[in-house]
């Protein structure tokens, strides 16, 4: 029987978690170039080596047991560990990381981080290779849409290098650096044919409570997740994105608090109506985050290429007021 040490390679954790996410044998097995017989010799082998088992046979769809879901979760946090000491040693060689990830909120303007990801790869930049030939540091970005306290997470657990859009008031962690990013202002919106479109007297929360609500679920999967204007007893319609909150509203299926430049253009064309509640006028304050770490004598270890810069656009207020007010079409003059 092999040692455990000798079967849990990072081969073996990411075919675990594409069995996971395809939810079949064969599904996995297509996605990953081998036919099922061999992948089930593979899984196989790992539950011998770790003497547990890791689905369940019972079941037609690949359904991970308690011990398979531990390994599953585990492996992700092993892999992502990998990702980052290969790109640390990476960087050491030629400052550029092999991979950025930047994790930014869904309330962030799409179109502004395509632009600066348009810029970024418009950069062609060259660094001096070890035999002396320039070459260009080949950076991956990857983007994750995150909702609420999910941002903050991604940045902590190390998902992600950086966060665009987090609330966060508190001290941020000794290798965690914060700056704001602005303010992001909400306004309470219902559709035209909405029972609350009526009226002028602002609406209470014993009015509220008696109409739906539609809410962007938090994407934080172990941090305390964040609820936001819901009232005791009320009933929730939960959507993935703020853009779906916004089409449900549109289609009158609830009310709630939207961001007011995602609402703007569609209080202008009646699409939508605005209405005053009693409680506070929200506003959001918004900052951008990234992972500084530190060396070996516990001082700030040098930053990446790649990340100093997207953290040189993120100094400039044009960037910062257009990632928040940049949702549909150009922005109003200054």
């Amino acid at each position: 029987m092999p040692a455990a040490r000798n079967v849990l390679t990072p081969e073996a954790l990411a075919m675990i978690d594409t069995i996971a996410r395809t939810g079949s044998f064969a599904a996995a097995a297509r996605e990953l170039g081998k036919v099922p017989s061999a992948l089930t010799y593979n899984v196989r082998q790992l539950e011998d080596a770790l003497d547990v088992l890791l689905f369940d046979r019972r079941s037609r769809q690949a359904r991970l047991t308690p011990a398979g879901t531990e390994l599953l979760h585990e492996g992700r946090r092993l892999l992502e560990q990998v990702d980052a000491v290969a790109n640390r040693v990476r960087r050491v060689g030629t400052g550029w990381e092999t991979q950025l990830t930047i994790a930014a909120d869904d309330i962030m303007s799409r179109s502004t981080l395509f632009e600066l990801c348009d810029a970024f790869y418009a950069l062609r930049p060259t660094v001096r290779g070890l035999e002396g030939t320039d070459h260009s540091p080949g950076t991956r970005l990857r983007l994750r849409t995150e909702v609420l306290a999910g941002t903050w997470e991604a940045l902590v657990t190390g998902a992600a290098d950086v966060a665009i859009g987090v609330s966060f008031d508190g001290a941020p962690p000794g290798e965690v650096a914060v700056e704001p990013l602005g303010d992001l202002s909400f306004v309470f919106a219902v559709a035209p044919h909405h029972p609350l479109a009526a009226g002028g007297s602002p609406l209470s929360d014993a009015e509220l409570v008696h109409h739906r609500a539609v809410a962007v679920a938090d994407s934080a999967q172990r941090l305390t997740r964040i609820t936001v204007n819901l009232l005791p007893g009320q009933d929730v319609l939960t959507v993935p994105t703020m853009r779906d909150k916004l089409e449900a509203q549109l289609r009158g299926l609830g009310c709630g608090f939207l961001p007011e430049p995602i609402a703007r253009p569609h209080l202008e064309a009646g699409r939508l109506v605005a209405r005053d509640v009693l409680r506070p006028r929200t506003t959001a304050r918004l900052a951008y985050a990234w992972r500084c770490g530190t060396g070996p004598r516990g001082q700030r270890a040098p930053l990446g290429l790649a990340l100093q810069w997207w953290l040189e656009q993120l100094r400039s207020p044009a960037t910062r007021r257009a990632l928040i007010e940049r949702q549909a079409g150009p922005l109003p003059g200054p």
